[in-house]
C-alpha cells in the first residue's frame, strides 16, 4: 500500500505531545519489518522547507521530492528507500492542511492517509485514519479562545465522522469522545504512546553535585539545591499550577519541608497572572523555561518527586517520563492519568491543595511507600513502547 502521512508535526521544534508522538511514531515505523512491504510519503509544507534548509522562495514553484539521502535536514534518523519526503507548495502559514494537503488528496491521494493529530483534510481518501488526543477544551472551555475552541470543535467531530478508525491515545479520550460527540464507538481503537528506550534508564544519571544548574531564558544561572519537587509540562492554567503553588506554600508553612519546587516547561495560557503569584511567593520557586531533553533527563533523575496535578489529559507522558527516572509520582485521580500511571503513583483530587500537599508529606516521611511508588512505576513501564505503538498503529492504517 501507499500510505501518506501528514508529517509535519515531526519537524517542528520544540516537540512536546503530538510532536514527539509524530516524531517517535514515523521513526519507529521505519524500523518495522513489517513497514517495508508498503511505500511511506511524508508530506510537508513548502515554507518548512525554507525554514529548515534555508532554501529560496523560489522553490516553491513545484511540488519537490526530497531522495533518502537528502533527509537529514528534517530528521535526525534515516529514513529507508520505501520512505519518501514530499513537499508541497504553500506560501501562508496556516490553512496548508485543509487547501493544500487537500489539493494534494484530490489529485493524487495514496491508498490510505494517516493524520496524527485530529484535522483531517476536508478533501481526504475514504480509507483515512486520524488521532485524538483529548478534548481538553470541552472541559475547560474558558482556558481556549472562542474562535480555537470552535475549530477544536469542528475539525475533532469532523474526523471522528469521516476518517474510517480513529486512534484514541487513552481508553479515557475515547470515552470522551462517544460521550460528548456520540458516533460510532467501534471506529476507535486505543493505541497508547510509548517511552523512548534511551530514556528508560536515566535514573543513573543522577548528579552527585547538591544541585543541578542550567542558565535561563535570561541568560541568568538557575542553581537548584536538592531536595525539589519537579512539574514538567507547561506554566498555565489548565495544567493546574496554582493548585501546585498552593500545596507547596501549605508543605512549607505546615510541615516546614525542606523541598524546593521547580516548574519545568514553556509560559502557556493564563501564565501571567501565575508569575504575578511565583513572584510574590515568600518561597523559593525555580521556573526553568523551556528545557531540552538532556536538562528534562537530568532535572527528573535528580528530582525528589514528580507532581503532575493536571485538570485533564489525554495521555500524561510525564508521568511515564518520572517513572522511567524512579521518581515518585503524585498526579490527579481524573482523566486518562489512572489509567496510564498505574499503580506507580498517589492519585489525589487536583482541586484539593490540602490533600496534594498530604501525598507529598506522605512520600517524604515515608521510605517504604516511596521504595513501592518507584518499583510500581517501574513494572508500569513495561506497558508502553514506541515499538508497539507504530506496530499497531500501522495494523490499523492497513487494516
Amino acid at each position: 500500500m501507499i500510505i501518506g502521512i501528514n508529517a509535519t508535526a515531526a519537524i517542528k521544534q520544540p516537540r512536546t505531545g503530538v510532536e514527539e508522538y509524530t516524531y517517535q511514531l514515523i521513526k519507529h515505523l521505519t524500523m518495522l519489518p513489517e513497514a517495508r512491504e508498503h511505500r511511506f510519503f511524508l508530506y510537508l509544507p513548502a515554507i518548512a522547507r525554507r525554514a529548515k534548509a534555508g532554501l529560496p522562495a523560489a522553490n516553491r514553484d513545484t511540488n519537490i521530492r526530497i531522495h533518502t539521502n537528502d533527509t537529514n535536514r528534517y530528521f535526525d534518523f534515516s529514513l529507508p528507500e520505501n520512505f519518501e519526503i514530499k513537499i508541497l507548495k504553500w506560501s501562508l502559514p496556516f490553512l496548508w492542511t485543509q487547501i493544500r494537503l487537500a489539493w494534494e488528496m484530490l489529485r493524487r491521494p495514496p491508498n490510505v492517509l494517516f493524520v496524527p493529530v485530529h484535522i483531517l483534510p476536508i478533501i481526504h481518501p475514504k480509507n483515512s485514519v486520524a488521532t485524538i488526543h483529548g478534548l481538553e477544551y470541552e472541559y475547560f472551555p474558558k482556558y481556549y479562545p472562542l474562535l480555537h475552541r470552535l475549530y477544536l470543535r469542528w475539525s475533532t467531530k469532523y474526523a471522528f465522522k469521516h476518517a474510517r478508525k480513529i486512534i484514541s491515545i487513552s481508553e479515557s479520550t475515547k470515552k470522551d469522545l462517544v460521550k460528548l460527540y456520540g458516533g460510532d464507538a467501534g471506529k476507535i481503537e486505543v493505541v497508547h504512546l510509548g517511552i523512548e528506550i534511551k530514556n528508560s534508564k536515566i535514573k543513573n544519571q543522577k548528579d552527585s553535585n547538591p544541585f543541578v544548574q542550567r542558565t535561563n531564558q535570561d541568560n541568568s544561572k538557575l542553581k537548584i539545591n536538592k531536595p525539589y519537587i519537579l512539574y514538567l509540562g507547561r506554566i498555565e492554567r489548565k495544567k493546574n499550577i496554582e493548585g501546585i503553588l498552593e500545596a507547596y506554600k501549605i508543605l512549607k508553612e505546615k510541615f516546614q519541608i525542606l523541598h524546593q519546587l521547580v516548574l519545568a516547561g514553556s509560559p502557556g495560557y493564563g501564565y501571567q497572572k501565575l508569575k504575578t503569584i511565583i513572584h510574590n511567593s515568600k518561597f523559593i520557586i525555580h521556573e526553568s523555561g523551556y528545557i531540552s531533553e538532556a536538562e528534562k533527563r537530568r532535572l527528573l533523575s535528580n528530582a525528589d518527586i514528580f507532581l503532575f496535578p493536571s485538570f485533564y489529559e489525554g495521555f500524561g507522558l510525564p508521568v511515564l517520563e518520572a517513572q522511567s527516572a524512579d521518581v515518585p509520582v503524585v498526579t490527579s485521580n481524573n482523566s486518562c492519568l489512572p489509567e496510564i500511571a498505574g499503580e506507580g503513583a498517589l492519585f489525589i483530587n487536583p482541586k484539593n491543595p490540602a490533600q496534594i500537599a498530604q501525598a507529598l508529606k506522605n512520600i517524604i516521611d515515608d521510605a517504604k511507600l516511596r521504595d513501592k511508588l518507584i518499583r510500581s512505576g517501574e513494572e508500569n513501564l513495561k506497558r508502553f513502547s514506541w515499538e508497539k505503538c507504530a506496530r499497531e498503529t500501522l495494523r490499523i492504517m492497513v487494516g
